[in-house]
């Protein structure tokens, strides 16, 4: 008829606004249907949408065909197949938290190999449970390092979720303790940009879902910066946390590859006296 106009067609989101929907919106299509288990105990849980793997729910959630992914078990079947179907990403604000062993070479070389591996074992071991209880998103361990992930799907206040935790793993590692640290550990905090998504050969099976960018490096450079028993974290994560540390210690830490300095905050964990 004259005068009338075409319907127009519903906008189809690109890979990358899923992707995004995904990684900030905590009612994105893909964690509708298990909302209903995400408060229920079922350790470990899967990274992305929070589902239980194990536990009282593992059984249960079997029953509807919910499973550790095959080439992942961070990860359920239905995220695994989600990202396999969506290969790429988007890039977003959040924050990583990277903790290490300090002077593991000497330990290593004065504790003998079964010994030091239990140790790390044991470090990990407490490290990804403080980690998944804070809604971190946990990389797999690089050498006696581990690395998290704060996403705003999980954690809008990433900042202070990640520094908050920081504090907790150094606790939790001795660091209070008048004795001494069963441990010796040092952290990393940054916030900024990064590119969340699927990593890996197209056409293949051989992917992960990783995080990449400079934000990751800075985290990585801070944390191998830190001492013992300290949270070496950037000033913008320092203020975007907002949490009240006193007036810790301000440093300038020169970054490989950059020509301006990088400011920092240096927050140390003491020992408690008795």
């Amino acid at each position: 008829m004259p005068g009338s106009k075409e319907p127009v067609s519903p906008h189809e989101p690109t890979i990358e606004e899923q992707w995004r929907d995904m990684l900030t919106n905590p009612d994105a299509a893909l964690y509708k249907k298990g909302r209903i288990f995400r408060h229920v105990p079922g350790d470990p849980r899967c990274r992305l949408c929070r589902i239980p793997l194990g536990g009282i729910a593992g059984p249960i959630l079997k029953l509807t065909g919910r499973r550790p992914a095959k080439y992942n078990p961070h990860f359920c079947n239905a995220c695994e197949v989600w990202s396999a179907a969506h290969p790429g990403g988007a890039v977003i604000d959040l924050t990583v938290l990277f903790a290490d062993v300090r002077g593991s070479t000497g330990l290593a070389e004065k504790m003998g190999p079964d010994a030091f591996a239990q140790l790390l074992h044991r470090f990990y071991r407490v490290s990804n449970s403080i980690l998944a209880d804070s809604d971190a998103f946990i990389d797999t361990p690089v050498g006696d390092e581990v690395r998290a992930f704060y996403l705003p799907v999980f954690t809008a206040d990433h900042p202070a979720a990640a520094l908050r935790t920081a504090r907790e793993l150094l606790l939790a590692t001795g660091h209070g303790d008048a004795r001494g640290p069963w441990v010796p550990v040092g952290a990393g905090v940054h916030t900024g940009e990064a590119f969340v998504g699927t990593v890996g050969v197209e056409g293949t099976d051989e992917y992960d879902v990783t995080v990449l960018g400079d934000v990751a490096n800075v985290t990585g450079r801070l944390a191998s910066l830190a001492r013992q028993g300290e949270i070496l974290v950037s000033e913008d994560a320092y203020v975007a946390a907002g949490i009240d540390f006193g007036d810790p210690e301000r440093r300038t830490i020169a970054l490989r590859g950059r020509t301006a300095p990088l400011d920092a905050r240096a927050i140390a964990v003491a020992p408690v006296t008795v």
